[in-house]
Order: structure tokens, then sequence, then C-alpha cells
């Protein structure tokens, strides 16, 4: 039966959806079989595996409201044991239609019920929010990634978004765990990194994961090729990097 693990972060531009997109590629160069779905209205993840976002029939956001069985929504990608659930804008309607629905909060997992043993790893990206898309894949989710930079208005964040969690749990899912933090755009160079970094350690040594995502120009280039970056560059540290922490998660769930 797959895990199902969300990336989740109400902080944009703190690399989360590069994360998804890399962390997948990379569980299934590995050889796991893994279905990443976008649940971000903006659907970078589905153009950063190379799928055009006009004209899609068949995305999360039909998926959520039910208008689509989940089967039907699977894009098989170009690249190894890696599969999507696309999103574009439309997306953005689903706030609001969900709040008119019966069991609106477990809408997604309801859907992943179906396919869930059809797949080693199932990630979600979910949007820079804490509305009911998020709440809907935390809902379904067996544990949650939190990928953040080293700044000090990350670690606020950090602890509203545990706070959610924990809420998220007593409400709606309590099988749900913190899979790993995972500290993006490093640069071990400026003493407010590793400032950051020694405040994480103290409270969260357990969860952070051991290999920490450079800032690097490979990985910046590859979401414009619609590729991840180990297919655009795979010599290049990010790809090295997001393959270790693939490695390292396949030891923890």
């Amino acid at each position: 039966m797959g895990k199902i693990i969300a990336f989740a972060n109400q902080k944009g531009g703190v690399g989360k959806t590069t994360s998804a997109v890399n962390i997948a590629a990379s569980v299934g160069i590995i050889g796991k079989k893994v279905l990443l779905i976008d649940m971000d209205p903006q659907g970078n993840t589905t153009s950063g595996v190379g799928i055009n976002k006009k004209n899609l029939k068949s995305t999360s956001y039909e998926i959520l409201i039910g208008e689509v069985e989940i089967e039907k929504a699977v894009v098989e990608t170009e690249f190894k044991n890696l599969s999507v659930i696309p999103s574009n804008i439309s997306l953005a309607g689903a706030e609001f239609d969900l709040y008119q629905l019966d069991d609106r909060e477990y809408r997604l997992k309801t859907q992943l019920e179906k396919i869930k043993g059809d797949f080693d790893y199932i990630f979600i990206d979910c949007p820079p929010s804490l509305g009911m898309i998020t709440v809907n894949a935390l809902a379904a989710a067996d544990a949650v990634i939190i990928p953040m930079q080293c700044e000090y208005y990350a670690l606020e964040g950090l602890s509203q978004l545990m706070l959610t969690i924990r809420k998220i749990k007593q409400l709606y899912n309590p099988e749900l765990e913190i899979c790993g933090i995972l500290i993006t755009m490093f640069n071990g160079r400026l003493i407010l990194t590793m400032q950051v970094i020694s405040e994480l350690k103290k409270y969260y040594s357990d969860k952070l994961f051991k290999t920490p995502i450079s800032r690097n120009v490979r990985l910046s280039e590859a979401p414009s090729f619609g590729t991840p970056v180990y297919y655009h560059d795979k010599s290049s540290k990010g790809a090295q990097e997001y393959l270790d922490v693939a490695k390292e998660l396949i030891t923890r769930i």
C-alpha cells in the first residue's frame, strides 16, 4: 500500500514545489513507483514535469469536486516510474466549491483510497496557504515534509505550521506524522543560515533531513525545461542532493 506524503508550508517561495518535483523524480529513479499530485492552482508542479497546463480536462480540481474519477486523471510522464495528476488555474475555485460539499475535508482521501495500492509513494504538492485544499491534502497524508529556508521569518512560520499540523491530527487525521524538515536554498557561508540551523537542531534535530538543498544554477534552470533536475543535469549538485534526500526518505517511511 502506497505511502502518501504532503509537501506543505504556508510561506511561499521556500522551494516546496521544486522539492516535490525533484524528490518524486528521485524516488522514481531509485526504482519506486511514484504518483505526484499537483494541488496548487499555479500548476508549477504540472509544468515542472513537462505537462502543458492548458486545455487539461481531468485535473485535481475535477477530482476534488467529484466530476472525475481519480484513475482518469493520472498522466504518465516521460520520467522513470513517475506519473502525475496535473493542476491548473481552475483549482483556484475549489476553496469555495468545497465548502458546499459533504465530507469536504476528506474528498481527496476518499479518491486516493481507490489507487493507493497502485503506487509505492504518492506525493502531494500543497498550495502556500492553510485553506481547504491543504486540509484535504493533510487529511489524506500519512506524513508531511516541510521545506523551509534558513531565515528567521521561516522559523516563525514553522511554529505556526506545527500548530496547524497538530490541529489536523486532532480533527481529521490522527495518523499524520512529520516525515522531516528539509532545508532549501542553503548557503553555508552565511552566519544567519548557520544560526537558524542551530535553532532547528535544538528543537527538531530528529526531524531534519541530513542533506540540505543548496542554491544551484542547474536546479533553477530545470523548471524552464519542464524537467526534474536529475534529467536536466544528473551530475549537478542539486540532482545529487535531492537523490540523497530521496534515499533518506525511503528509510524514514
